[in-house]
């Protein structure tokens, strides 16, 4: 195993030698989505060994629904890779240039990353969406999938390979470990710093919290996404309970998914049933603190303090009241991730403050966190969401899968 992993990060750091232009990427991807499209019928069947595994275990629903490939997903899948062609190749561009008075010419360049290892749960999009993200920035990948989705992403994988061979262009720009062990994972995390030079973990919460425990790689991702959405007391209840509703409901799977909604106290009269009623005659679980529970009519659970730092990842939300914005600021930086958070008002003043100081990688205002999504940012995609504090920040796209060196020429300059 070990030697096997070792082979695979030999293979990437040779396969970076190779300089290639925006030209041979785009063929690459283009000629992708063309087997994909060609072979989705074979790519379903593999999906459905898959689904049949999980079912076999008794995973959970929302597990399962995240796994489905259709013609429909199939049909996204390529959608998302012809976006990732449309955009403007992110290497070897000059990102600043100066000249200094010692007569130094200097400019900064963007260069890939190098080896990226991508380990991942669940949804086989991942596999064909990081592969064209990393090959189109210029970076080798590593592909750790999980093996509930083992066949779909072998094959994923296996078909962008396919199109790096006909292109003439080294294989191993992009390879997927072949190898079920749970200790695998645990050889790349401590073992190929050689080789690998960053790890995006994209998962659960187990996952990403074994990676930052194991890891002695550069890491980029986000550990949980217990995201909010305030509603102001200057908030327009019609937007409100839009909002809301979109912000929890419509798809309670991902990251981006409201966890805890805060209320202005001054509006419960008024908010509390019109906005919490939508949200429970379509399924949803409420849990409430004692001020919630005081206004709203229909049924609800009592809150405890743990229930502000839940991710809950299905139809259930936690729901409080806050007396001022600076609370809910306050709230939000204590028990919130990092990862994104929403405002809800007509006052721009008390926006601009929210925005300001909500220590969130994405802040939103007067919008439904469930854009915190690479491809609503125009990304063609995204690896993950980072939390880190220092960059990249927010949905990571290909333009966030580059580094830089700096250029500097001069006439023969010495220092003195």
């Amino acid at each position: 195993m070990n030697k096997e992993l070792i082979s695979i990060g030999n293979k990437s750091k040779k396969a970076i030698t190779s300089q290639l232009d925006y030209r041979k990427k785009n063929k690459v991807l283009k000629d992708y989505c063309d087997l994909i499209k060609k072979n989705s019928k074979f790519i379903i069947n593999q999906n459905k060994k898959d689904i049949y595994n999980t079912r076999k275990k008794r995973s959970k629903k929302n597990l399962i629904n995240r796994l489905i490939l259709d013609e429909k997903k199939i049909s996204n899948i390529i959608s998302s890779i012809k976006s990732i062609i449309k955009l403007k190749d992110p290497t070897n561009i000059i990102l600043e240039k100066w000249k200094r008075p010692n007569g130094l010419n200097i400019s900064k360049i963007s260069i890939p990353i190098g080896v990226i290892s991508v380990i991942y749960e669940s949804r086989p999009n991942v596999t064909s969406d990081v592969a064209s993200l990393c090959f189109k920035s210029g970076n080798a990948v590593i592909l750790k999938g999980g093996k509930e989705a083992y066949n779909s992403n072998k094959i994923l994988s296996k078909l962008f390979r396919s199109s790096l061979k006909k292109n003439n262009i080294d294989e191993n720009f992009v390879q997927f470990i072949d190898n079920k062990n749970r200790k695998v994972v645990d050889f790349l995390l401590t073992k190929m710093s050689k080789y690998v030079d960053v790890v995006i973990p994209r998962g659960g919460k187990r996952l990403v919290k074994k990676v930052r425990t194991l890891s002695n790689l550069p890491i980029i991702g986000h550990l949980e996404g217990v995201c909010h959405t305030f509603v102001d007391k200057d908030a327009n209840l019609k937007i409100a309970k839009k909002i809301v509703y979109n912000a929890k409901l419509r798809n309670t799977a991902i990251c981006g998914a409201t966890e805890t909604i805060l209320i202005h106290q001054k509006i419960l009269n008024k908010s509390c049933n019109y906005i919490l009623d939508n949200l429970e005659k379509n399924g949803c679980k409420i849990i409430g603190d004692n001020k919630i529970r005081k206004f709203y009519k229909g049924k609800i659970f009592k809150a405890t303090n743990k229930d502000w730092s839940k991710e809950y990842l299905s139809p259930t939300v936690s729901v409080k009241s806050v007396s001022n914005l600076n609370e809910a600021i306050k709230h939000i930086n204590r028990y919130g991730t990092m990862h994104t958070d929403s405002i809800i008002t007509s006052n721009k003043m008390t926006a601009k403050k929210f925005l300001s100081e909500v220590k969130s990688s994405i802040a939103m205002h007067n919008t439904s966190t469930q854009f915190a999504d690479g491809g609503e940012f125009g990304f063609g995609g995204e690896v993950g969401i980072s939390t880190n504090t220092l960059p990249p920040r927010g949905p990571v796209g290909l333009n966030q899968l580059v580094s830089y060196k700096y250029q500097v020429t001069s006439n023969g300059k010495i220092r003195n």
